[in-house]
């Protein structure tokens, strides 16, 4: 799986999600501009010392980005008014989870390209605005993980 993060902004959640990918063998893309330094402490923190275990890679640009993955690639666009719930696509292992910023989410033009991948996380609470970013990348790995069979061994996981 691969979790791309579109110009994310606050260090220790690409931080905790450096950390979770580590921990599923994912993927991480991050495409610029980065709202923080990589050198940053509180990126480091967050990662822990799982940074050398992460596959990751920067990106200058979105179409960057696009134009080096493979033509079929599946993207997902995990964004507040999806018309799909999470839970409700079928996942291959291979596809991508992409998220936006933690101020302003994903551009509509992006996720108008293709309705169909365009995912929310549902919350009971109407007046909640939004989940945390690095919360909604776990929920919505977690769910691909468990649909092409992640969730056959490994360690327990622990806080």
């Amino acid at each position: 799986m691969h979790i791309v993060l579109v110009e994310p902004e606050i260090a220790p959640n690409t931080g905790n999600i450096a950390r979770l990918c580590a921990a599923t063998r994912s993927t991480l893309h991050l495409i610029e501009p980065l709202g923080f330094d990589l050198d940053d402490r509180q990126l480091k923190r967050a990662g822990m010392d799982y940074w050398q275990q992460v596959d990751w890679r920067t990106w200058k640009s979105w179409a960057g980005f696009r134009a080096a993955q493979p033509v079929d690639a599946r993207l997902w666009f995990i964004e507040s008014g999806g018309p799909q719930r999470y839970i409700d696509a079928v996942f291959n292992p291979d596809d991508y989870l992409v998220f936006g910023r933690e101020s302003a989410g994903l551009p509509t033009a992006l996720l108008e390209t293709d309705p169909d991948r365009w995912l929310r996380i549902p919350m009971p609470n109407g007046d909640a605005r939004s989940l945390n970013l690095s919360n909604c990348a776990a929920i919505a790995l977690f769910e691909a993980l468990r649909q092409t069979g992640f969730v056959t061994g490994g360690t327990t996981a622990s806080a």
